[in-house]
């Protein structure tokens, strides 16, 4: 009580989300659906940037009920019987992502158009020492060597200056991530992001302004329920109630969602087909919420850039030694792959983690069954192997495998309950779910192994067909 006192949480307003009668779940699933976070139908490694919807309008900050605990998600247009969605009827390529793709990455526009100028600048810089050097006449060779050696303690004081620099740059740019208190690098403010989620919301309505949903679709209207109820439960965030979260439902298979730093909250009904009930749900939104709230789109363009910038004197160094273009450029692609590997993937999936474990906080605040969030990437790990989808080493990816997400997850379950329940939330009733999915696994490893197929040479092993009681 006292931590949420603390937080600035109501106890009625957190207990109104899983709380109600059966006629309120009624009207909760009859109001529908609006998705906000999209998992691609290719459900690739990438995840697709962002999305707005022109007729999209901003979310009241109250805490209206959703209805009560609600053991399954129905999705369905209006007018249309309700469906299940469970995650293993989707089809997975690749790893499931809920980061926009430009969001790994996004500077500010005048360095986007200046970044290729400053390699190419470099790399001619390079080549011409090179020629330089080839050019001098061998004696001259030797009084540049010797003039070096003499001077080697100079140029070790200019190297180490400019060393210090960088040093220093890095050191006075820091500033503290929100909520997690986690020291960052953080060139850019958040001005030009703001003006580039508006490039952003131009070029993705421009694609998909055919697809978006009305709000008077019911998917369109449970996800405003839960975003809505997600950003009221979390108003003592001062970076949750400072932006206005506008809700785009784009009409795709893919199964992704994103959220821009501007607030814009988009989800592709794909997402739908993959969440199995109303607590995962709000999870996904959660973590994307909790992506525009840590301001992952300006740290991950700082530490770009900066790498970006340091990269350059490397780069200038491939090309002056390597004695032909050839070797050069096979130099400067395996500088780029060293840098992506080292740097850039490994930031990202702590990013992701990070999402995962404020947006489990934000989930637990608004009354959310937690552990349903590792079930959803159980799930998503179940259907691409179903899918015989291939499984990339996680250090080739900028998120974490479905595995390790659930393992991490189901480690910051125990904290989420206690959040939940010093906010006064309703007890959990029913079993825990992770229990029920792997019930629901042993009971069909075992029903496998009894039955055997009428005709083998027709089944295609591939795909098996399931039938999972739903959790």
């Amino acid at each position: 009580r006292n931590r949420c006192q603390r937080l600035g949480l109501n106890g009625n307003a957190r207990n109104l989300f899983l709380t109600g009668n059966p006629d309120s779940y009624r009207n909760f699933f009859a109001k529908g659906l609006r998705c906000l976070l999209d998992v691609p139908h290719t459900s690739g490694q990438e995840v697709n940037r962002n999305v707005h919807h022109s007729s999209g309008r901003f979310l009241s900050q109250s805490s209206q009920p959703l209805g009560e605990k609600i053991p399954s998600l129905l999705i369905s247009s209006v007018g249309q019987p309700p469906r299940h969605f469970p995650a293993w009827n989707i089809q997975i390529n690749g790893c499931f992502h809920t980061s926009p793709s430009l969001q790994a990455a996004p500077v500010p526009l005048f360095w986007i158009i200046v970044k290729p100028a400053q390699k190419l600048f470099a790399i001619i810089l390079g080549r011409s020492i090179r020629n330089w050097w080839k050019a001098l006449p061998p004696n001259k060779r030797e009084l540049f060597k010797e003039s070096a050696r003499k001077n080697k303690w100079k140029i070790l004081l200019g190297v180490s200056s400019l060393g210090v620099v960088f040093v220093m740059f890095y050191f006075t740019h820091l500033e503290e991530t929100p909520i997690t208190g986690r020291a960052r690098l953080l060139v850019f403010g958040k001005e030009h992001f703001r003006e580039l989620s508006q490039m952003e919301y131009d070029m993705w309505m421009e694609q998909f302004k055919n697809q978006m949903l009305p709000e008077t679709d019911a998917r369109y209207q449970v996800v405003e329920r839960v975003v809505g109820h997600l950003s009221e439960s979390n108003k003592d965030v001062p970076q949750v109630s400072a932006l206005k979260w506008v809700i785009h439902v784009v009409d795709e298979p893919g199964v992704n969602a994103f959220v821009l730093p501007n607030g814009q909250v988009f989800v592709f009904t794909g997402l739908l087909d993959a969440v199995s009930d109303i607590h995962q749900l709000s999870f996904i939104l959660g973590h994307e919420i909790a992506h525009a709230v840590l301001e992952h789109a300006a740290e991950k363009a700082s530490l770009v850039h900066f790498l970006d910038f340091l990269s350059l004197i490397f780069l200038t160094m491939i090309w002056a030694i390597c004695p032909r273009d050839s070797l050069a450029v096979v130099g400067q692609w395996i500088q780029s792959k060293l840098q992506e590997f080292m740097f850039d993937r490994p930031y990202s999936r702590t990013l992701e983690a990070e999402a995962d474990k404020v947006g489990l906080q934000f989930a637990a605040k608004a009354c959310v069954d937690v552990r349903a969030s590792s079930v959803f990437w159980q799930q998503m790990e179940l259907a691409e192997t179903i899918q015989g989808q291939p499984k990339l080493p996680e250090w080739l990816s900028t998120h974490p495998s479905h595995e390790n997400r659930a393992e991490h997850l189901d480690r910051l379950i125990p904290e989420a309950l206690k959040i939940r329940e010093s906010c006064n939330c309703p007890s959990l009733s029913g079993p825990d779910p992770r229990l029920i999915f792997r019930l629901n696994m042993q009971h069909l490893l075992e029903s496998s192994k009894g039955r055997k197929p009428p005709n083998s040479t027709k089944q295609d092993p591939s795909k098996p067909k399931l039938d999972f009681p739903h959790t």
